[in-house]
């Protein structure tokens, strides 16, 4: 009896403890979620603690889908209101607002808003993470390393990257007629950034065991870890920089940082300088770091350094070996575009005397509507990421977006929007001739972003781009071939557009 007593008591007081907790939890998942009605801003109904991120979360469908389904369900609004799990955010859907934020008020609206600890994740110091002043003094020092005249001087060491490439095709030409191209231009960028930002030679296309690319595949690759530490920071920041989950595992950690360390010490040591972006690095960690009298109220660490250098080598070889992937299966789908671009390099290499310089690369204009058009239309990039440093009237509305609100820029729907762009699963790179972008709005081509905080490597990554897409198409003709998937399947994991099953195409050498 008494014992029967007893476990009646214990399973009530379970029961109890098991309810109060639960209304707890629902009451703080949930108690974020009349931001957007009290404030007149138009919004989805979001679904308890997930917000309206639950098919996103539970794999129904891409974070990409997400964004996009809040943008078309709010076609005439300006902005319109949305729940990332608890967090209420504004998406700013209107070209003259995105302007206002990105450039002409950028003021209040200064840092990308991603809170990020760095014992968690290594890339927290770098300047896609950084804030304010902090931020303005990094991009001040990091500059120099992407002006005209250091790329100028980088065109050389690109040009080898290319020979490398092509001798590495022929080399494969001889035994199959099928090529994961998306790998083969992994292995070209990432030559391409190792040599011109950091002096190393990785010789990707002979040594297929490369450890950058080897430990970047393990940095990209979706594990528990990863998604679990990307749920909770989305839940709450907050918690997520308390319990410290690191979203990468200690040994990608430990290569990367070793890595970089090993470049400064080498060239201290030998007195070597050259001009690249490792040169820029390390003369802002004698500015900022070893000696900085100039910015004291600005503590300044060796991991700002690494973390940038890592910043630097992921950001100059996973989106141009995406870029030029995706632009290749476009080539190949569309057999008009790919002669014109044939006719249109081949023309422009005779007026540059029949060679690869930096003039004629800056001469291909019809090459740049190309590229400009893939990244419209497969751009990585899906939204940009901005927060409220200070209160923002919103010009001819009654909303002020209050300091510390989260806002996300939808770049990729505002590309695949009709209006902008007519037809915009077609690819056609004459949109992006002067006559039909004088047509548009700003803030409708937001490829590498806009204002202070666009992409510091575009120019770069142009540079690259080219010279590869005009190496390839002058020396192959680029065909569909069994493996082809049309359209390419995406990876679902992640927050970028890139290949789930790699850009299977054929290469075949065109006979002069």
């Amino acid at each position: 009896m008494i014992s029967w007593m007893f476990n009646c008591l214990f399973d009530s007081f379970t029961l109890i403890c098991t309810t109060v907790i639960g209304l707890l939890f629902y009451y703080y998942s949930t108690s974020t979620y009349e931001t957007w009605r009290k404030a007149n801003v138009p919004h989805t109904k979001p679904v308890p603690f997930f917000g309206n991120f639950f098919r996103s979360t539970l794999g129904f469908e891409t974070i990409n889908d997400t964004y996009h389904n809040i943008y078309e369900q709010f076609p005439d609004k300006k902005i319109c209101g949305f729940y990332q799990m608890r967090t209420p955010t504004l998406m700013i859907r209107d070209p003259e607002l995105i302007n206002n934020v990105l450039i002409k008020d950028f003021s209040h609206f200064t840092d990308h808003g991603l809170d990020m600890d760095p014992s968690v994740n290594f890339l927290a110091s770098s300047l896609f993470f950084t804030r304010g002043q902090k931020w303005r003094i990094m991009r001040q020092k990091m500059s120099p390393g992407f002006t005209s005249g250091k790329l100028k001087l980088m065109h050389s060491q690109i040009k080898d990257c290319s020979k490398e490439m092509i001798d590495y095709i022929d080399r494969k030409s001889k035994t199959t007629d099928e090529f994961d191209v998306h790998d083969i231009m992994n292995k070209y960028a990432t030559d391409v950034i190792g040599t011109c930002a950091f002096g190393l030679k990785l010789n990707s296309m002979t040594d297929e065991d490369n450890e950058f690319r080897k430990y970047t595949k393990l940095l990209f690759k979706p594990s528990f870890r990863l998604i679990f530490a990307n749920m909770l920071s989305l839940i709450s920041p907050k918690i997520s920089n308390i319990l410290k989950i690191k979203m990468n595992s200690p040994e990608v950690m430990e290569y990367f940082t070793s890595s970089f360390q090993s470049v400064i010490e080498y060239r201290e040591k030998n007195n070597i300088e050259r001009n690249d972006v490792a040169q820029t690095l390390m003369r802002a960690r004698k500015e900022l770091v070893l000696n900085n009298n100039s910015y004291p109220e600005e503590k300044f660490t060796e991991m700002d350094i690494i973390s940038n250098a890592i910043l630097m080598y992921l950001a100059g070889a996973e989106p141009v070996s995406d870029t030029l992937g995706f632009c290749l299966h476009e080539l190949a789908m569309n057999k008009h575009v790919q002669y014109k671009l044939r006719e249109h390099i081949i023309m422009k290499r005779k007026e540059h005397g029949g060679e690869f310089t930096n003039d004629y690369l800056m001469d291909l204009h019809y090459a740049d509507m190309v590229l400009t058009e893939t990244l419209r239309k497969c751009n990585g990039t899906i939204v940009l990421f901005r927060k409220a440093t200070k209160a923002y009237q919103v010009p001819d509305s009654s909303l002020v977006i209050e300091k510390g609100q989260q806002i996300i820029i939808p770049t990729y729907s505002i590309h695949h929007d009709p209006k902008y762009y007519t037809n915009p699963d077609v690819f056609d790179p004459e949109r992006f001739s002067p006559e039909e972008k004088s047509k548009r709005p700003n803030s409708t081509e937001l490829l590498f972003g806009d204002g202070p905080r666009f992409c510091i490597g575009k120019r770069l990554a142009e540079l690259e781009m080219k010279l590869g897409l005009s190496e390839i198409i002058s020396k192959f003709e680029v065909l569909p071939c069994e493996k082809t998937e049309n359209p390419v399947q995406l990876a679902s994991a992640g927050g970028a557009i890139r290949p789930k099953n790699g850009i299977w195409l054929s290469l075949k050498p065109i006979v002069a």
